[in-house]
C-alpha cells in the first residue's frame, strides 16, 4: 500500500499543555505530508470525587472541549500553509488507556514528552511512556517541536 493511499489518522493527544501543541503541530506537519486525517483526541475524568463540580462551573467534560478548541485554535492560528481538517474526540477516562485505544487502527500516534500530568521534571511523561510502550501503531513523542 501507498504510504499516500493510508487513510488510518494521526491520532494527537492533547491535554492543553504546551507540549500536546507542539505534538498536534508535529502530526498535521506529518498529515501534510502524507494525505492522513488527523484526530485530536482528549481524556477527561471526574477526580474530584463524590462527582463534586463547585457551582457555576462548566462540566469537567466541557473543559476539555474548551482545552482541545483551544488548542486547536492556538496551533492553527499559527500555521503558515493550511491546515487539514481535524476530527476532535473528547473522550471519558485516563488518558493512557484512552489514547492506547485511539491507536488502534490509527497510523500513528503522536503526544508530547510531558503534559499536565506527572512531575514536570520527567523528561518523558508517564502517559508518554505508557503509549510507546502499550500503543496498537507506531508513536512519536515530541520534545520541543521536534520528533524524539
Amino acid at each position: 500500500m501507498n504510504e499516500r493511499d493510508d487513510h488510518r489518522p494521526i491520532v494527537v493527544g492533547i491535554d492543553g499543555s504546551r507540549e500536546s501543541a507542539e505534538a498536534l503541530r508535529w502530526g498535521i506537519e506529518y498529515a501534510r505530508h502524507t494525505g492522513a486525517p488527523v484526530q485530536a483526541v482528549i481524556a477527561w475524568e471526574n477526580t474530584l470525587g463524590f462527582g463534586f463540580v463547585p457551582p457555576g462551573a462548566h462540566s469537567l467534560e466541557e473543559e476539555a472541549r474548551l482545552a482541545l478548541e483551544r488548542t486547536i485554535q492556538k496551533v492553527c492560528d499559527e500555521e503558515a500553509a493550511p491546515v487539514p481538517p481535524i476530527e476532535r474526540k473528547v473522550i471519558r477516562g485516563h488518558s493512557t488507556p484512552v489514547l492506547v485505544e485511539a491507536s488502534r487502527g490509527a497510523r500513528m500516534l503522536v503526544v508530547g514528552d510531558r503534559g499536565y500530568g506527572g512531575f514536570a521534571g520527567l523528561l518523558l511523561g508517564h502517559c508518554g511512556e505508557n503509549c510507546a510502550r502499550l500503543a496498537g501503531c507506531s508513536v512519536v513523542i515530541v520534545r520541543d517541536g521536534r520528533a524524539g
